[in-house]
């Protein structure tokens, strides 16, 4: 076999958004060796798309503070969060935005000079008494603000970017301890090991596991796959969020901010339906209630438009100036996409594929925490994850807007100090073996085989289709059966499966194709954890076991690659220093 060559670091950090740049630049700062490689330029990260805000009780507009905005997270897990995860994130969100803001993030200012803050969904002052205003936003256009910020520090900090490389598989010893990746540079295709102390998974989510979804082509779940396949578990991944407000049809996303500017949705007969299933806060109910409020309007024959398939969201009353000033980028996109101008006319949406609450179990250090062979929970040695790939819990059964850019912000940051303190006690780089980069190019190399077979375009068309049929807004076990079904049937299919046109497009034909061996894997953890899960909570919605089950079902469950077993551990109620927050009847 080629030589291959390697590259030795401290740190390998698999992914370039709001996670992954935040932990380089802890650790760049801390003069560690880092490594960061990203299959896109770094600033077409997805962090990129978020668009309304990241929430801190800075208190800016009105009267807050973290215990709040920790009890609205909880709640809107539908208590299904990790408290001790909670209270850490929330109590760290002023600082993190501070941090930002003297980074150069550019915030949106208040009259007085101070941030700009707007109301979210699901965010209440003094436990659940009135509406909140804690979403921190750079127009409507935060993330990018945020993506650019970081990467603009990074390279001050002379981080090492692998720009356009993909992940193929995790490398680790004999022992267990995760040493590095190999990496393949998509132009040319050349494999590259990059040895590492420690291995950081920030790669983002997975909604390309669905036909109509808010996410990048590049939401593939690589590095929630790899960990399966190195043998650690994924954690929660029944609970997939539906924005509600996607473009009808499209999946683009309209930012919640619009209707915390003031917007609101309406039904083909003209009516603000939110009151009816969200009396106290109507448009600002929690993600999970106005898309089920969405889809429950269309079922019913209140849809709009010639099929019926679809609401509107108004946000013309709130004038030519607001829209320009608050929303420049959602009346970018209408104009783009639906040739339409919002300052006059109705957006068209409907919940589409969103964000996953599941992904890698970590604690709150951003340690990777896993059962291996039946045995006790532990941290495994030099692996760590945050962001959209990772699972503290925070999220439980569904994310509140503005807390997934703050997730990213405070556990990447969490994980870098980790790291550092690993690598004070870790000085000097354990060997790495042949045989464990020999199994990694085994999946390279399989797509190298040339002959007669299925496209791998159809095959991730179909795992696409699929998934919206199968595992979306409302659930039942019938429907979700027939879908691991097709899912078993799509992975056979898979191994026979063939690159089509090796001349043309070799190298971004062979990544599809890898990317699609992580979408079936990620696809059959949604799939089983939510057909096992017989009860409703937060994302998951089963018309079947329509009642939250806490007694039964107050708990995460594990996927395991391996013969696809499902395991499940307690939920941490716990918090850190304050009273627990015990589950309630969650109204909005």
């Amino acid at each position: 076999m080629t030589k291959i060559a390697k590259r030795v670091f401290d740190t390998l950090i698999l992914g370039a958004g709001g996670a992954g740049l935040r932990a380089a630049l802890q650790l760049s700062q801390a003069d560690a060796q880092v490594a960061v490689v990203s299959k896109v330029f770094p600033t077409r990260s997805h962090t990129v798309a978020a668009q309304g805000g990241v929430n801190a009780a800075l208190a800016n507009v009105s009267e807050d503070n973290w215990h709040w905005h920790m009890y609205d997270t909880i709640k809107g897990s539908d208590y299904l969060g990790d408290q001790d995860a909670i209270e850490y994130m929330c109590r760290a969100a002023s600082k993190l935005v501070y941090e930002l803001e003297h980074y150069g993030v550019p915030f949106s200012r208040l009259d007085n000079g101070k941030i700009y803050q707007r109301p979210f969904g699901g965010q209440s002052q003094n436990f659940g008494a009135s509406q909140a205003t804690r979403t921190c936003a750079a127009a409507d256009r935060t993330g990018h603000a945020i993506l650019h910020t970081l990467y603009q520090q990074n390279i001050r900090a002379k981080s090492h970017f692998f720009d356009e490389y993909f992940a193929i598989d995790l490398l680790r010893d004999d022992e267990g301890t995760f040493l590095g990746a190999l990496v393949i540079d998509i132009a040319t295709g050349e494999p590259l090991v990059i040895e590492a102390k420690t291995t950081f998974i920030a790669t983002g989510g997975c909604g390309q596991l669905f036909r109509t979804t808010t996410n990048a082509h590049i939401n593939t779940g690589d590095g929630m796959a790899m960990a399966l396949r190195a043998g650690v578990p994924l954690q929660d991944m029944e609970f997939f969020q539906f924005h509600p407000t996607g473009i009808a049809g499209k999946g683009m996303l309209i930012t919640e901010g619009a209707r915390g500017e003031g917007g609101y949705l309406l039904n083909k007969d003209g009516e603000r339906f939110m009151e009816r299933y969200a009396p106290n806060v109507k448009d600002l109910a929690s993600r999970d209630v106005v898309s089920r409020a969405i889809a429950t309007e269309v079922r019913e024959g209140r849809g709009c438009g010639p099929k019926g398939d679809h609401v509107m969201l108004q946000i013309a009353h709130l004038g030519a100036d607001v829209v320009k000033k608050r929303l420049p980028g959602i009346r970018d996109l209408c104009q783009t996409f639906l040739h339409i101008d919002p300052i006059d006319t109705a957006i068209p949406v409907f919940p589409t594929a969103h964000y996953v609450m599941g992904g890698i179990p970590t604690d709150r250090h951003g340690q990777v925490v896993a059962t291996f062979h039946d045995g006790p929970e532990e941290v495994v040695s030099g692996l760590y994850a945050a962001g959209e790939c990772a699972c503290v819990s925070v999220h439980g059964a569904n994310r509140l807007g503005g807390n997934s850019l703050l997730d990213i912000l405070v556990f990447g940051r969490a994980a870098g100090n980790q790291i550092i303190k690993h690598l004070k006690e870790h000085r000097y780089h354990k060997p790495l073996q042949e045989d464990a980069i020999d199994k990694a190019m085994q999946r390279l190399e399989r797509w190298d085989k040339k002959g007669e077979g299925e496209s791998v375009a159809t095959l991730k068309a179909e795992l696409k289709q699929v998934m919206e049929n199968h595992c979306s807004v409302f659930r039942t076990a019938v429907v979700m059966q027939e879908g691991v079904d097709e899912i078993k049937k799509i992975r056979e299919r898979l191994k026979d499966a063939r690159l089509q046109d090796h001349s043309r497009v070799f190298n971004t034909s062979r990544i599809e194709a890898l990317e699609l061996e992580n979408l079936v894997d990620i696809s059959m953890a949604t799939m089983l954890g939510a057909l096992a899960r017989e009860e409703s909570r937060g994302a998951h919605s089963r018309i079947d076991f329509p009642t939250r089950d806490d007694k039964t079902w107050m708990k995460h469950s594990l996927y395991h690659l391996d013969g696809d077993r499902l395991d499940f551990k307690p939920v941490r109620t716990k918090p850190l220093t304050v009273e627990t927050f015990p589950p309630k009847e969650r109204v909005y």
